[in-house]
């Protein structure tokens, strides 16, 4: 009979209990015999339900992964697997590089270290700091080429009214109407291209409240045609934001839900408004106190997976009759209060979260010279 196990020293224990990395120590019939607090916290799991259970079935998500285990058993020869995707529970996936050592010191009893690195957080910051980085970039580009647009317009619409005054017959006027028409139409295209561009105007607003507003505005709308379920956190209080602007996003989501509901002639659709407040929370590479974060939720038949990636890029629209502006500008928008939208699509369910930081100061606008136009998806 071997000694007793390392973790059992107070002093291996003691380190290993401080470890910011998560650790498992198992047995030769893959029992686990130690935990750290940080393996509880990465795996959602405590240390008197996992110790003497077997090493749950989510590490071994392929036969590789077993015969990896049982061959680090058998030769001793350790291995890693990177991006590795557990189901901890049911519904609840995370993503971890893990790596597994062979201990085997005389007189101890043969023992696997297995160690983890959450990848989940770096995933999410860097696909976060990519998306405001996409959306900055294309934001300046369409608004260099709406510009361009905007500047001959006013040429073309005005040689078209001189020309007008001078036609010789009043039914060639036709032709010029169409021409002054259409430059208008231009003009207001190229003005929602440019979005939002005046400063927020920032003041404490309660979220519920505005989500209420849309709410009535949506059932207004769409009478007897969408139900709209809520799921608030009354906890969640007031937050500095431009009420005006927050409005004009959220109606573009709920819509954008509905339209879809709608267009799949689903009669169980449901679109449902919730809030939570999330803690030291990290937007970008911005780590907040506190984040409100607002999903809108529908169990439409999803986004298409060829527009998932682009979804917030300008002129790209997940439906026929969309723009493609109203996800860019409402992006813009969060983007100028420090915050950001997030989406998540699979059949039968999207969600369109919004994170907003609640910190009071934390808000600043792009140069400012019209109110922000009405978006359209």
């Amino acid at each position: 009979m071997g000694k007793p196990a390392m973790h059992n020293n107070p002093l291996y224990k003691r380190l290993l209990d401080h470890l910011r990395t998560a650790v498992l120590l198992v047995d030769a019939k893959l029992v686990v015999r130690y935990l750290n607090p940080a393996a509880e916290m990465l795996l959602s799991t405590s240390a008197p339900r996992a110790i003497g259970s077997p090493l749950p079935d989510y590490f071994f998500d392929d036969e590789d992964a077993r015969q990896a285990l049982q061959g680090c058993l058998d030769d001793g020869h350790p291995f890693t697997r990177r991006e590795a995707h557990l189901q901890t529970q049911p519904g609840q996936e995370i993503t971890v590089d893990y790596s597994v050592t062979h201990i085997s010191e005389p007189g101890f009893e043969a023992t696997l270290l297995i160690e983890m690195q959450s990848l989940d957080r770096l995933i999410r910051i860097t696909r976060e700091e990519a998306l405001i980085h996409a959306n900055q970039a294309t934001r300046a580009l369409v608004r260099g080429v709406a510009h361009e647009i905007k500047n001959p317009l006013g040429g073309i619409r005005g040689a078209a009214q001189l020309l007008e005054r001078a036609l010789p017959d009043p039914e060639l006027g036709e032709y010029t109407r169409v021409i002054i028409e259409e430059a208008d139409r231009l003009r207001k295209l190229a003005d929602r291209m440019l979005g939002p561009r005046r400063l927020p105007r920032v003041e404490d607003v309660n979220l519920h409240e505005c989500l209420e507003h849309v709410r009535q505005l949506m059932l207004a709308e769409y009478p007897n045609r969408i139900d709209i379920q809520r799921d608030y956190d009354p906890s969640l209080p007031d937050i500095p934001v431009d009420r005006d602007q927050l409005i004009q996003v959220l109606l573009n989501l709920v819509r954008n839900a509905a339209q879809a509901l709608i267009e799949s002639n689903r009669e169980d659709g449901v679109v449902t408004l919730r809030t939570r407040v999330l803690r030291q929370f990290t937007i970008g590479a911005q780590r907040h106190r506190l984040v409100a974060r607002v999903d809108i939720e529908d169990n439409g038949p999803g986004i298409p997976e060829d527009v998932r990636e682009t979804l917030f890029y300008p002129m790209v629209s997940g439906r026929a009759s969309g723009s493609g502006l109203g996800l860019s500008i409402a992006q813009s928008i969060m983007s100028s209060h420090h915050g950001l939208i997030e989406c998540e699509s699979v059949p039968g369910q999207t969600v369109f979260s919004l994170l907003l930081p609640m910190e009071q100061g934390r808000v600043n606008g792009e140069s400012a010279e019209n109110d922000s136009h009405s978006l359209d998806n």
